[in-house]
């Protein structure tokens, strides 16, 4: 029997490195679906949610740099597929998206399910390819696959169903796969780098994402310098870790003395970051050398007085025999002790953790740190979550974090975990969930866990609110409002799933449950926690019209009788006020 399209385009992706797809089969994709069958080389995940599923391929692809697939039926299926593709893009994971589509004679007819995958995928994806005629499928499924790779995003294969079943022509295997990490800048470029950091008094690096093969270059070239390291959220795993020159974050989630250091030096290097809070950089005095691989980060940010592309490590690389080394250590002195300073503040609610009921986040996060595998694998839901695994849990070189950082979806820690937990069996994956993102998206395929009995450890931060949406509107100088609801025990919603489930509401347990949660084989974990939600995440550095929204809402909130939510939110944090 010959290969249909389907069969054909299952042993590209294959070839190409695709091993799992995650998805819902249904009517248009059931002919896709069945020749994955027949393939019998690609793990089909069946999710519950289509948006579960893309996160989860999110998290493995961007982990693993293989391709991962994911499907979705025509019209509704599909659509479900956008708002994790769309993360996929901003997170610069090789996703492929099978999407199913209705019958070719239907087109343009208004059907049941139809829509135009072009206009639809648009702002997602990288390349979209319609297979209307099975002579189409070599140069759209390589070119899926190429671009994915590549450009390091999500792609679109759309497949009627009518097509997917006809004689496939014949294709060369195994596809040929592009090189994916650019060489070092170029000679001018380096000429003029030095030449501005040679001529430069202080020198400062801030560094995201990009830095991640770079850790050892940027380490050696900030000790020539005397320069002080600053990272993005992205960044913090790759820098922080052992090194002498960290200073910390800056952003709505710093603590340290980085936003001294990238707003006080002459020169400032920014190394593979898109960073995307300029209110927190200079804009004026600072030289600044934006180094990045993508043409479209350098300058959108801040003005520049150099923009420079190339792949971070093979330019530090070029650029570390080209710079002269710097004696005066001042004012990496100073950046490096606001940091200690910081670091003993945001400690005070940790130290006092054991006898603080509500339990405080802090204090969860800082067990977390110290009772997880050094290899762990962290995944934080957008919001507060995040707050506490940033400025609480460190990384490094083996433990990771990941989440929604750039793209700020909620839901995503738990089907992160679980893509995680699939590409690396056994590894401790933990999902750091917001109650509301939890309920949104984790909680229904929490079955799916279950079923394929993978260890993720939910760590529910329960404080019946959406807490990051609080602190906005408050900074904003609004009344709080629309963020509360309520929750049920997660323990016990858990173990009527099959799950293991663990509630804790005294600190004096936490330590306990922590230890017992991480422990668990066998299915997921659900560790409930009853945390403060007065409980506060301040940045070092607070921009004035945040300070000035906060106290507006502050006053509001007392003006209108709720004073008791004030004295609880300035008693809870009276050491980080």
């Amino acid at each position: 029997m010959s290969d249909n399209v389907a069969d054909a385009m299952w042993k590209m992706l294959e070839s190409a490195g695709v091993r799992r797809c995650y998805g819902i089969v249904g009517d248009a994709l059931n002919p896709v679906i069945d020749a994955m069958r027949r393939n019998g080389q690609i793990d089909f995940v069946h999710v519950r949610h289509e948006e579960y599923g893309v996160f989860a391929a999110v998290a493995e692809a961007r982990l693993t740099g293989r391709p991962v697939a994911v499907c979705g039926t025509a019209g509704p299926g599909v659509t479900h597929l956008i708002n994790g593709l769309l993360d996929a893009r901003k997170e610069a994971a090789p996703v492929i998206a099978i999407a199913g589509d209705t019958e070719t004679a239907m087109w343009d007819s208004s059907t049941v399910e139809e829509l135009n995958p072009y206009k639809f995928f648009e702002t997602a994806s990288r390349y979209t390819g319609r297979i209307a005629d099975p002579a189409q499928l070599p140069h759209v499924v390589g070119s899926a696959v190429t671009i994915a790779l590549a450009e390091r995003g999500p792609t679109v294969i759309s497949l009627p169903g009518d097509v997917a079943v006809r004689k496939a022509p014949k294709i060369t295997l195994p596809l040929a796969l592009p090189a994916t990490t650019p060489g070092p800048a170029g000679s001018q470029d380096l000429s003029d780098m030095a030449e501005l950091i040679n001529s430069g008094g202080t020198v400062a690096i801030f560094g995201g994402d990009g830095c991640e093969f770079a850790t050892a270059e940027v380490r050696e070239l900030a000790e020539k310098l005397r320069a002080p390291v600053g990272y993005s959220l992205k960044g913090k795993q790759w820098l922080e870790y052992d090194n002498p020159n960290a200073v910390g974050m800056t952003g709505l989630l710093g603590y340290g003395g980085c936003w001294e250091a990238v707003n006080k030096c002459d020169v400032l290097l920014m190394l593979g970051t898109d960073f995307p809070y300029p209110n927190f950089l200079p804009h004026d005095k600072v030289k600044v050398i934006q180094v990045d691989r993508n043409a479209r980060h350098l300058g959108r940010r801040i003005p520049l007085e150099l923009a420079v592309i190339g792949d971070v490590k093979a330019t530090v690389a070029a650029l570390l025999p080209m710079v002269t080394e710097k004696s005066e250590d001042r004012f990496l002195k100073k950046c490096v002790k606001l940091t200690v300073n910081s670091r003993e503040r945001l400690r005070h609610y940790i130290t006092k953790g054991p006898e603080l009921s509500p339990i405080r986040p802090e204090y969860l996060a800082s067990i977390l740190d110290e009772e997880a595998a050094d290899d762990a694998l962290f995944f934080a839901d957008t919001g507060t979550a995040v707050m506490w695994a940033s400025q609480h849990i460190s990384y490094g070189p083996q433990r990771r974090l990941f989440g929604s950082f750039s793209w700020a979806s909620m839901a995503n820690a738990s089907p992160n975990a679980f893509g995680a937990q699939l590409a690396y069996p056994g590894r401790q994956t933990i999902a750091l969930c917001g109650d509301g993102g939890f309920t949104m998206l984790g909680l229904g395929d929490l079955l799916t866990e279950v079923q394929r009995q993978t260890p993720v450890v939910h760590v529910i931060l329960n404080n019946s609110m959406l807490d990051f949406v609080n602190i906005e509107q408050q900074e904003a100088g609004l009344i709080p409002y629309g963020t509360d609801f309520q929750n049920p025990d997660f323990s016990k919603v858990a173990e009527a799933m099959g799950a293991n489930g663990i509630r804790v509401e005294d600190p004096g347990d936490l330590r306990t449950a922590v230890r017992n949660a991480l422990r668990h084989t066998g299915g997921p974990t659900v560790l409930d926690v009853v945390v403060d939600k007065y409980a506060l995440a301040l940045p070092e550095h607070v921009p004035m019209d945040a300070a000035t929204g906060f106290t507006l809402s502050m006053a509001k909130q007392a003006l209108s009788g709720d004073f008791e939510s004030v004295r609880r939110t300035a008693t809870h944090n009276i050491r980080l006020l």
